[in-house]
């Protein structure tokens, strides 16, 4: 059935060619989105490239076309974002801050979409940079980690922001009263660290609205002991990848094992619905993607490599993030706090 209790306030604009499957799997995930969860959709890009896709599914009556007379290359950075201003991201990010869409989802180049996003909707007021933010697949709530690639290098001030963008989103997007915030570096001791990650435990240490509990290793990410995991976009991005290409290499080690014996394939089909929830769990598209806060807006990046699944559950977030008022509660912990120096 589809799930009709969210908000239709206004439809999401997919960027439908961004992506390494685009467009065909980003429309399929739009079809999905609609048939089955209740969003209302806009897809932006190529009209003859879209109609053509939505007919696939018979769904060219189910989901509006906005034109768009370019799009971003996957492998094209920031600076693509100026050559083309009529991208299929631009104009979804136009439509956001026209106010015709209440959120904005692409698959397309994180560098692309980070520069259009501040370009087009710009930042909140008080808000130094946007960060990425990514939620953990941790028990028995997820965790969120920012920044997670917007901004390679960042100032101690800037991660005490990014703490409060992480603590809205865990307030506003899963549902967590009075999340904890940890600080990721190489000791749990406060003199532990570089000079970027000492100062912004000093900072973090008495910040008004944060409940710091302290630094985190590695080794906590997936161990739910903090709500909100802060760090700079270098560190967060390659703790992300590594963790990514960790669950990879383990699925495939025990899909290997599975496969060389009986007495193993047997315990495998007796304990199946466990790891088919352990693999949803751990599946990067089954939650939606990453989170670009800090904007006038909510832009939620999907995975470059996102199927239809990936595209659906990424609508999914990008509703569930606008329904609960995520940028208004980021707004409302910037402004509680002392602005800092502007820092770029």
């Amino acid at each position: 059935m589809p799930d009709t209790d969210r908000t239709r306030v206004a439809p999401i604009a997919v960027d439908a060619m961004g992506g390494d499957h685009a467009p065909t799997e980003i429309v399929a995930g739009a079809v999905l989105a609609v048939r089955e969860h209740g969003i209302s959709i806009v897809l932006v890009g190529a009209p003859r490239q879209l109609h053509e896709a939505l007919a696939t599914h018979d769904a060219t009556t189910e989901i509006p076309i906005v034109r768009a007379e370019e799009a971003l290359e996957m492998n094209e950075g920031a600076l693509a974002s100026l050559r083309r201003p009529r991208s299929s991201i631009a104009v979804a990010c136009h439509l956001l801050r026209r106010g015709d869409v209440c959120a904005v989802v692409s698959a397309g180049s994180t560098a692309g979409i980070v520069t259009t996003g501040r370009l087009r909707l710009r930042g909140q007021p008080g808000v130094l940079r946007p960060a990425l933010a990514v939620a953990l697949p941790t028990v028995p709530h997820r965790t969120v980690l920012l920044d997670a690639g917007a901004n390679a290098e960042v100032k101690p001030e800037m991660l005490v922001q990014f703490a409060h963008l992480g603590a809205a989103y865990a307030e506003t997007g899963l549902d967590i009263e009075h999340p904890r915030t940890g600080l990721l570096t190489i000791g749990s001791e406060a003199e532990k660290g570089n000079k970027l990650a000492k100062r912004a435990h000093e900072l973090l240490s008495s910040a008004p609205g944060l409940d710091f509990a302290g630094n985190v290793e590695g080794n906590d990410l997936l161990t739910g002991v903090v709500d909100v995991v802060v760090t700079d976009g270098f560190t967060g991005n390659v703790a992300l990848k590594t963790m990514e290409g960790a669950v990879r290499y383990a699925f495939g080690e025990l899909r290997s094992s599975i496969e060389e014996g009986r007495l193993a394939k047997l315990g495998a089909l007796l304990q199946r619905g466990r790891i088919d929830g352990l693999r949803h769990r751990l599946d990067p598209e089954a939650h939606g993607g990453a989170v670009l806060l800090g904007l006038n807006g909510t832009v939620v990046i999907a995975h470059g490599s996102s199927k239809a699944k990936g595209i659906a559950a990424a609508c999914v977030l990008a509703t569930s993030l606008a329904a609960g008022g995520t940028v208004a509660r980021i707004g409302e912990r910037i402004a509680a706090t002392p602005r800092p120096h502007r820092l770029w």
